[in-house]
């Protein structure tokens, strides 16, 4: 996961809570949280932006479980059509993720290749694969 600076996580809080979702420990700490953005140009598209679970509670379906909340949460609100993140070749953990999630949904899944390694400044980036899941059925 690309981490970004702690005031990117403030902002994103701010003006994306209601695409976004956070799963708290029993001291009400974040333990897990899943990122997200409507498309501008295809508002019923929820654009996934990160996805992370703190090691201690990997491996208990806290990812899929918050997945499945925030699109339901997402549908209910907006509507729905479809889910699309990016996940490069060497992530094999989003890889299941996402694609378990087009399976329990029972929903297409296509993959394309969005941004090239050779497009990122560093020279060893691989390339984002775009996820597109969908279409879900309103």
């Amino acid at each position: 996961m690309d981490l970004n600076s702690s005031y990117s996580y403030l902002l994103w809080c701010r003006d994306f809570a209601a695409t976004s979702a956070v799963a708290r420990g029993e001291n009400g700490e974040p333990i897990a949280f899943v990122t997200g953005y409507l498309r501008p140009d295809r508002p019923q598209t929820l654009v996934v932006w990160q996805v992370a679970v703190d090691q201690a509670h990997r491996g208990k379906g806290l990812a899929a479980a918050l997945l499945d909340a925030l699109t339901s949460r997402v549908a209910a609100d907006q509507g729905l059509s479809s889910v699309e993140t990016t996940i490069t070749p060497d992530n094999t953990a989003s890889e299941r993720l996402f694609t378990s999630y087009a399976q329990r949904h029972d929903v297409g899944l296509e993959r394309e290749v969005l941004f090239d390694g050779d497009l990122f400044p560093e020279e060893t980036h691989l390339p984002e694969v775009l996820y597109r899941i969908g279409p879900f059925t309103t």
